[in-house]
């Protein structure tokens, strides 16, 4: 057997806990497939054993046995938080900001673009600095209050665009006796 450099050593409890994790079957596939790794590597087995017998490739063999050994078991079966920005609208800035989409736009202007949509988000206060980008993201995706039907829609639709002319989506009006409940 070649000299492993991290040896998978586990405890009665933790034998007993990944066993009964493998025998349940509402648990995530990665969370599965590292729960067998350890098992396999507790029993003796080698990377190469592993390998063929759970079909994964060796790098991921060496990273479950590292994580467990440097980590835990807990480290070893669940990811860690993955990196990348915070939102910079929360909910209600979010909810506020699909109503000024759907009123009436500025003077001078015959429609709200997304770098008025940026201004007045700052303008507001609800934001230091928002890009156009981010207005269009946000507009685009499916807002959870838009979902819940905490918003109420009339039949009327307004469209926000960009400055070349794409169209981040349509955004329905919303209803201002909906601000009385405490959405914006």
């Amino acid at each position: 057997m070649p000299n492993q450099k991290y040896i998978v050593d586990l405890s009665e409890a933790e034998r007993n806990e990944l066993v009964a994790l493998t025998s349940k079957g509402t648990v995530r596939a990665r969370k599965m497939k590292r729960a067998q790794i350890l098992l396999q590597a507790d029993r003796g087995a080698t990377d190469v054993e592993i390998m063929a017998a759970l079909g994964v490739s060796r790098p991921c063999v060496e990273r479950v046995r590292k994580r467990f050994v440097a980590g835990g078991l807990a480290r070893a079966l669940n990811e860690d938080p993955r990196p990348g920005q915070k939102h910079k609208l929360d909910g209600k800035q979010t909810a506020r900001l699909i109503a000024e989409a759907c009123s009436a736009p500025p003077r001078g202007h015959t429609r709200w673009t997304l770098r008025l949509l940026a201004d007045r988000v700052v303008t507001l206060g609800l934001a230091g600095h928002i890009s156009h980008e981010t207005v269009r993201q946000t507009l685009k995706k499916r807002h959870p209050a838009l979902a819940s039907g905490a918003m109420v829609h009339s039949g009327c639709e307004c469209c926000v665009c960009g400055r070349d002319g794409g169209g981040a989506g349509i955004v329905r009006r919303a209803v201002r006796s909906a601000a009385a409940g405490g959405v914006f």
